[in-house]
């Protein structure tokens, strides 16, 4: 699987986030290398088990419209 790319908008957003996070629950400040290593960690172990159940369920979901269209093409 390849690495997963962020648009750099939504890097510095989550990366503000992972701040903000820390900040809040845990009372810590740390800075923006911090936050990014440790987004870039997460996307990297969390991010294909992630990414695969994603895919389950659109294949649950494109599974269960093809049964739909092949009830009705029955039904005709």
């Amino acid at each position: 699987m390849t690495a997963i790319k962020l648009p750099r908008e939504r890097k510095e957003q989550l990366i503000k986030a992972v701040q903000h996070f820390f900040l809040e629950e845990r009372g810590e400040t740390i800075g923006s290398i911090a936050a990014e290593t440790l987004l870039e960690f997460f996307i990297r172990t969390a991010g294909p088990d992630i990414y695969n159940e994603a895919m389950r369920d659109a294949r649950k979901v494109v599974m269960d419209r093809l049964a739909a269209v092949e009830d009705e093409l029955y039904a005709l």
